[in-house]
Order: C-alpha cells, then structure tokens, then sequence
C-alpha cells in the first residue's frame, strides 16, 4: 500500500515538475537575453532556496503529521532532514554536479545550510513549527516545486558564463526536472511516508 501510494504521488506531481522546469527555462533565456550579472543571480538563490527549505519543512511536516504522526522529537528530525537535507540536494548538489559535467566556467557549491545557517535553519524550524500547528498538503507542494526549480535554476545561472548554445540550454533542463522532481518528491512525499505510522 505505501509502496502504491509513493509510486502514484510520484507519477502525480511529474506535471508540476514539467511546468516549473518550463518556467526554469523561460527564465534562464530572459537572463541569457539581457545579460544580467552573475550577482542578480546569487541574490536570487539566496532568497529563493531559504524560502524552498521554509516551504519544505512545511509540507514534509504536515505529510507526515496527517499520516498519523504526533511526537514532537520526530517530528523534528523528519522535518529538518526532509526540509535542509533534501533542499540542499536539489537546490546545490544536482546543480554543481550538472555544472561541473556542462564544464561551466563559474561553477560552485553553495551549502545554505552552512553558509547562511542564521537564515537558513530558522525557516526550517518556523516550517516546522508551522505545519506542526496547522498542517496542510495540497498549495504549498506546488508552490514547493516552483521555489525548488528557481533556486536549482540559479545556482546554475551563477555558474553560466557570457555564452550559452542550445545543447547547454536544454541539458540545463535535464538538470532541472531531475533537481526537483526526484528530492522534492522524495522530500514532500516519501521521505515522511517512510516513517509514518500509517
């Protein structure tokens, strides 16, 4: 049954990951386009994967907490792991790992986590916390995926150099649908379901 109801979630939100990855893409050639500097692009992983990590914590949480989950300690190790662990895959590990195979000329690793802990593990608990409270599913899984493919799109813009071809273009697409669909699937829905009691 668990195995049933991963595996149908998964096929599931494969369309929202399609539509953000277009949206990715949209982007990424409007900065291409206007030839914004690599610091637009820092800004806005720097605001887009603190509020992924906050928008994670908050639907791992409240998946678990309405499969019939109430310890508290748990519950936090479930949502920090999910949240940080798993927004720090799919917003900085796929991506450098794509940079570093498309031998992009300013790639890098950016850890949220470590480099801006102050922001990052705060919005992580306030997540928690919050679906803790009130926990709640549907929204905040969509909007997760389109914050999780801006700050995976990011990372790599920063990384880009003045030109990109196509073939780079569409690889960084590749990249993108796999950054998101596979942690925050993995994140949204798997992960809580794995330690759930129901």
């Amino acid at each position: 049954m668990r195995t049933r109801t991963i595996a149908t979630e998964l096929r599931i939100h494969a369309p929202f990951t399609a539509f953000g990855t277009f949206t990715g893409i949209v982007i990424m050639a409007g900065i291409i386009h206007m030839r914004l500097p690599r610091e637009v692009s820092s800004g806005l992983f720097w605001t887009f994967h603190p509020l992924h990590v906050l928008l994670s914590a908050f639907v791992t949480v409240a998946m678990f907490r309405l499969h019939g989950n109430r310890g508290l300690w748990r519950t936090l190790w479930i949502g920090y792991v999910g949240s940080v662990g798993i927004a720090t895959l799919s917003d900085s590990l796929i991506p450098y790992v794509g940079e570093l195979m498309l031998n992009l000329p300013h790639r890098g690793i950016h850890i949220g986590a470590i480099e801006r802990w102050w922001l990052v593990n705060p919005l992580a608990f306030a997540g928690i916390a919050l679906a803790f409270v009130r926990p709640r599913t549907k929204f905040p899984h969509a909007a997760h995926v389109l914050l999780s493919t801006w700050a995976s799109l990011f990372h790599m813009t920063m990384a880009l150099g003045t030109e990109v071809d196509a073939a780079t273009m569409v690889l960084i697409a590749v990249f993108l649908f796999l950054a998101v669909w596979i942690p925050c699937c993995t994140s949204d829905i798997v992960f809580p379901l794995l330690f759930s009691k129901e």
